[in-house]
């Protein structure tokens, strides 16, 4: 009985659309006896649910258009004709296509079928990209990440790969914003990025538009540079005020910032979990024991937080800083006083840490 209902609805259906092209070629007449008639079928049709007994999802490919996916769902069985949901696409302007998973529910109709692809209604996913890391971890998770397509090639060269993103710039740290970003399907890590980065853009002019007076930095990439300074300094929230303010004064002074995340960035490959005596005096552009000012650019992505300290530095008389052991630091402001700190928190630190270990066997 509900065969022969469609049935009489398929029907009824080609008749409206018929009449339709009809009126194309000049055939008013014909269109205006069966107006009424074809409104309510065309009604009734549009209201009818899709042959599914459970929810299915729908891929669109790049390249795939309305007339393809709705001859797949034909063959599947999920439409009776494709030519019909064409048409009634194009008589009501809902042809939009775009990529991604469409999910299609039972019980959903011919209508919601046609609004969920003209209003990309399509299943969204996540990837974070956290606050401290470098372009590269950035390219790693990006093209690890299952629904995003790779298309940058991560052998090339940094100046290749920001070619491969059209982004004009000499150098790709610090610039891609950390950040939650949806996506979906077929989504390319291009896409990401190229988003990752104007995020950072915008983010960047707010904060250095709204900075503090007397900063030593000639332009917003030098402030960039000191918050992913910070950014890597610390992962307490409350201390990056006070970390900026030690970093802004050795600036205003004309001392070494002399902090171990640039030595770190510049040493690459060759850090193995430690920073020894001879890494300190290492000759590299980023080694700020060696290098005065900044150096020359980010070593990791800062978040928000760690520029707006950058541009807003905490007052204060602290030069030096030491970490406690607990993910926060003391602050000195003498030199005396910072080799104290140093002999509490960091050689009784690791006196405490040989002392606990157990024998070995």
């Amino acid at each position: 009985m509900q065969n022969e209902k469609m049935s009489i609805l398929q029907k009824s259906v080609r008749y409206f659309l018929a009449n339709y092209l009809a009126i194309i070629s000049g055939s008013v007449l014909v269109l205006m006896a069966a107006g009424t008639l074809s409104a309510m079928t065309i009604h009734h049709w549009v209201k009818t649910p899709l042959n599914l007994s459970e929810d299915k999802i729908i891929v669109v490919n790049k390249g795939d258009t309305l007339s393809k996916i709705a001859y797949q769902l034909e063959r599947d069985s999920i439409i009776e004709s494709a030519k019909l949901l064409i048409l009634y696409a194009r008589i009501t302007k809902q042809t939009k296509l775009e990529i991604g998973e469409y999910l299609l529910k039972s019980g959903s109709t011919y209508e919601q079928l046609l609004r969920s692809f003209h209003h990309a209604n399509v299943i969204a996913y996540n990837v974070t990209l956290v606050e401290g890391k470098t372009f590269k971890d950035f390219l790693s998770v990006l093209q690890s990440t299952q629904n995003i397509t790779s298309v940058i090639n991560s052998d090339d060269s940094q100046s290749g790969i920001l070619q491969q993103l059209g982004i004009d710039l000499d150098h790709p740290e610090g610039w891609f914003f950390p950040d939650t970003y949806q996506f979906s399907k077929g989504t390319t890590d291009a896409e990401v990025l190229q988003q990752a980065y104007q995020k950072m853009e915008a983010v960047l002019e707010e904060e250095w538009q709204n900075r503090a007076d007397n900063l030593p930095y000639a332009s917003a990439y030098e402030a960039l540079i000191m918050a992913s300074i910070i950014e890597k300094e610390t992962g307490v929230a409350y201390e990056r005020a006070e970390i900026a303010g030690v970093f802004v004064r050795r600036l205003q002074k004309g001392m070494r910032l002399q902090t171990d995340p640039t030595i770190i960035y510049g040493l690459g490959d060759e850090y193995k979990g430690n920073i020894r005596r001879k890494h300190l005096r290492q000759k590299t552009a980023y080694n700020t024991y060696v290098i005065d000012g900044l150096p020359p650019t980010p070593i990791a992505m800062p978040g928000r937080e760690a520029i707006h300290a950058a541009l807003h530095p905490k007052a204060g008389k602290a030069l030096y800083f030491v970490a406690k052991g607990d993910g926060s630091h003391y602050f000195s402001a003498t030199l005396q006083e910072h080799n104290k700190a140093v002999r509490q928190y960091q050689i009784n630190q690791r006196k405490k840490q040989y002392q606990s270990s157990p024998p070995a066997k």
